[in-house]
């Protein structure tokens, strides 16, 4: 890998009802299977938190390129998908982008543009189906 700009390191002992922790100490949970009762999360909210960020994020530098101003709320779902060719699970993706200050036109034409541009997309590009959904409000 070339060009390192930044690099998070987190440690999970135990898998799905295991324990995860960063090394700064910043994050640090209890994991539990996703729908459990028990306190903790999974690793479908944390993949979910840091997708919904960095797409937010590339989507307002796409506005700030393109001059506009705008606010915005990025809301992903991540779906465990039964894969048929083991029996076992995909991830799937549906991000929900709601920005003010433009036309729907906009909307979708800047959430497109971020989609090109967000990391996290361009992780899962060809990997897993991610849906777009952009409402101009």
């Amino acid at each position: 890998m070339a060009d390192i700009v930044y690099t998070s390191t987190a440690t999970a002992q135990g898998g799905r009802e295991g324990h995860v922790k960063s090394d700064d100490s910043n994050l640090d949970f209890d994991l539990v299977k996703p729908g459990s009762k028990d306190k903790g999360t999974n690793p479908e909210q944390l993949f979910a938190a840091g997708y919904a960020s960095c797409f937010d994020g590339a989507l307002n530098l796409m506005a700030s390129n393109a001059k506009k101003e705008i606010e915005s709320t990025t809301t992903a779902h991540i779906s465990l998908v039964k894969d048929d060719s083991d029996g076992g699970f995909q991830i799937g993706a549906e991000l929900e982008v709601e920005v003010k200050g433009v036309s729907e036109e906009e909307a979708q034409e800047l959430v497109e543009k971020a989609h090109e541009f967000c990391p996290y997309s361009k992780a899962t590009r060809g990997n897993i189906q991610v849906k777009l959904t952009a409402k101009a409000k």
